[in-house]
């Protein structure tokens, strides 16, 4: 599979979301139906299937295998890195539209963070290996899950250096970020 990195993109709107003491800014994530074709979108719709979960299910922890991975239909799920000696740090909060997991498309597989439903969520899951497939099978549209996919990846690390810095930096550091 071919990848290329994204465009880089400026998104008109950003979000605060309160996180502590501090007010946290997040850009939206590349969504599906931005980044992938309408003919990718409808060949990837065709596997998924609808789940719910309810307010507290964790959808995997870090570590785990990752072989499937969802879209937020409704509801929050939030991530989450494991921090030795403290709770767990929550690193974003995903919506409707969002993707939750990027690590089923990478090897080994395994889950770099960990995501909990915050509230009811209803999402479409999709199998990982099923998707790795019809990756393979069709060139085209490896590439652009790649870039899809590569692009919320981007994101992330974005939002966790962040806010990890916020988090555990000095007082101000997050600011001069």
């Amino acid at each position: 599979m071919v990848c290329c990195p994204p465009s880089d993109r400026r998104w008109p709107w950003q979000f605060l979301h309160p996180v502590g003491r501090h007010a946290m800014i997040t850009t939206p994530t590349p969504s599906m139906l931005r980044a992938l074709p309408a003919e990718h979108r409808h060949r990837l719709m065709r596997v998924a299937r609808e789940v719910s979960f309810p307010q507290g299910a964790r959808l995997f922890e870090e570590g785990g295998k990752a072989d499937r991975f969802w879209i937020v239909r409704t509801g929050t799920v939030e991530l989450d890195m494991h921090v030795p000696g403290r709770r767990a740090a929550v690193i974003e909060t995903l919506r409707h539209n969002e993707l939750v997991g990027w690590s089923w498309l990478f090897t080994p597989h395994v889950w770099h963070l960990g995501a909990e439903a915050t509230t009811p969520v209803r999402a479409y899951e999709f199998d990982a290996t099923a998707v790795r497939l019809m990756c393979q099978e069709d060139p085209a549209m490896g590439n652009a899950i790649a870039q899809w996919v590569g692009g919320v990846l981007a994101h992330r690390l974005r939002s966790a250096r962040t806010r990890l810095l916020d988090l555990y930096a000095p007082y101000g550091a997050g600011s001069h970020v």
